[in-house]
């Protein structure tokens, strides 16, 4: 039987820059097959060439046997090849079924079918075990649900190859395992799965194959079964990295932040927070652990001045930060790296150097003046460059061109190069490689021992678990527990994050406002 998918000796050049060189893979009809490496390892770009958003300048592609050209992303479709994006391409303000039939709606009368379309989409659902509501406007969805409208966007085109880019950077674990059995159900049915992931416990769980790629070029391609996590780390990366809980030293210093009762709503309108409370010391390290939707998100909001709280009260050392705007609570000494770096991280448009910059423009020595003094920016987007291993062709590139995990990077060298004293850090290393994920926290481990405060924001409990010096688990906007760090279990946190408390008993969310 032929093979689904053979990319043969496939090179793609951007400039002297070269992504892939001579990239051979083989992909079995029926299999999930594993593509990892670090950023800029090329995986994407290999996709993209694959998915006829790139073309290749080397190389050949065979689709069941056959050799093609796929100029353009439409050719690929006719193909059967289907891809997820690691960031979604919905309209909000459409259903569910508007947004799978985007682009090829089912007309009648010359006008669009809405019934027929909301039919397809139940059927596709109840075929794929990918639950929607076709008629639910897809801007008041989980993210979770958004990764399904996306996969059945691709089924409704014919897909029998479907290439999922970082398949899970945005979901909970709960959603993972359901996104997992999904693809497992698509095997059965004869279909086939590429899956770009950084999460090797993810790789191991739910792959047939991998295939690793270093530097643009292919290391090796072996069944699952006969690696290691050990072994897909050292051929990713070259040495051996550790996860393990990091060493470190009491904590003895003051109060820099106290939440005090702390109360705020959602965009429903509904109680995201009931009476939080919690202080965070210098040099201390407090994790955030909860289901996403528990409020997190929301706590950071106000954290940060993005959102108002209702009731309560946030205090910086002797400074009220309860209802000062986003800008005041940066100018008394909070940074913070958000949870969506695209959104509220970066200015995609502008250049390394420029959101380097950023919430600084207007401060010596970056700027005397009013004027921006570009000598000292050369030299501080040179040394940040460096420091946190950002790679990019140069300081002057703009930050769109760089891949997810080095757009982290350029956020947490610019928070992380203050003088803040509190550091708010949302989701520090979703998207991001091996690599750069233990590069990430060895600096965060490096603020804690230079006595800065840190609150951290996960849905990543073995990175909770690797930093944390104390977890707030959160559930339905409250605080279920507060745990040693270096003594919890990922089982006790488990339950915690399902609303079971120590006793044993459920607590129930509340829906009124």
């Amino acid at each position: 039987m032929p093979r689904a998918i053979e990319l043969r000796s496939i090179t793609k050049r951007f400039g002297s820059f070269v992504a892939n060189e001579g990239v051979n893979l083989a992909v079995e009809r029926g299999s999930i097959h594993a593509i990892i490496g670090e950023n800029g390892a090329g995986k994407t770009t290999l996709m993209n060439v694959l998915f006829g958003l790139l073309q290749p300048d080397e190389g050949e592609i065979l689709i069941d046997g056959q050799p093609v050209v796929l100029p353009n992303p439409a050719a690929a479709i006719a193909s059967g090849i289907g891809m997820v994006h690691q960031h979604f391409k919905l309209v909000p303000s459409l259903t569910v079924a508007d947004n799978v039939f985007l682009g090829m709606e089912i007309l009648k009368g010359g006008l669009i079918d809405h019934a027929a379309q909301i039919e397809r989409t139940a059927e596709l659902s109840r075929q794929f075990g990918l639950k929607v509501d076709p008629t639910e406007r897809v801007g008041l969805l989980s993210v979770g649900i958004e990764q399904r409208i996306e996969i059945l966007k691709v089924l409704a085109r014919g897909a029998r190859t479907i290439i999922l880019d970082e398949p899970t950077a945005v979901l909970t674990p709960q959603e993972s395992r359901d996104l997992f059995e999904t693809l497992r159900g698509f095997v059965a049915k004869g279909m086939t799965v590429l899956f770009i992931s950084h999460h090797l416990e993810e790789v191991m769980e739910v792959s047939d194959t991998v295939t690793v790629l270093r530097h643009g070029k292919e290391v090796a391609t072996r069944p699952t079964a006969e690696l290691t996590k050990s072994d897909l780390v050292q051929m990713m990366v070259g040495r051996l990295v550790s996860f393990d809980r990091r060493p470190r030293a009491p904590v003895a210093g003051e109060r820099v932040l106290a939440v005090e009762d702390l109360w705020a709503r959602d965009d429903r309108g509904l109680h995201a927070l009931r009476g939080v409370s919690f202080d965070v010391h210098a040099g201390e390290i407090v994790g955030i652990a909860g289901v996403a939707g528990n409020g997190q998100t929301e706590l950071a909001e106000v954290l940060s001045g993005l959102r108002p709280a209702t009731h309560g009260s946030v205090t910086l050392g002797d400074t009220s930060l309860t209802g000062l705007s986003a800008r005041a609570i940066r100018g008394a000494g909070v940074a913070h790296v958000p949870g969506d770096r695209l959104v509220r991280g970066v200015d995609r448009n502008a250049s390394v150097s420029l959101n380097l910059l950023m919430g600084r423009q207007d401060k010596a020595p970056w700027s005397r003046g009013g004027i921006i003094d570009r000598g000292y920016l050369a030299q501080q987007s040179k040394a940040l460059i460096e420091r946190f291993d950002i790679r990019t062709r140069s300081a002057a590139a703009p930050v769109k061109s760089l891949s997810g995990g080095n757009i982290q990077k350029v956020v947490l060298a610019r928070e992380f190069s203050g003088d803040a004293r509190f550091l708010l850090v949302d989701q520090p290393t979703r998207g991001v490689d091996i690599g750069a994920t233990e590069a990430i926290h060895s600096e965060i481990m490096r603020q804690r021992d230079a006595g800065k405060a840190i609150l951290l924001i996960s849905v990543q409990l073995d990175e909770l678990i690797a930093l944390a010096d104390r977890i707030l688990v959160m559930f339905a906007g409250r605080i279920m527990g507060d745990l040693d760090g270096g003594a919890v279990s990922e089982e006790r946190l488990g339950f915690l994050m399902a609303g079971v408390d120590e006793h044993g008993h459920h607590v129930e969310r509340e829906m009124t406002s």
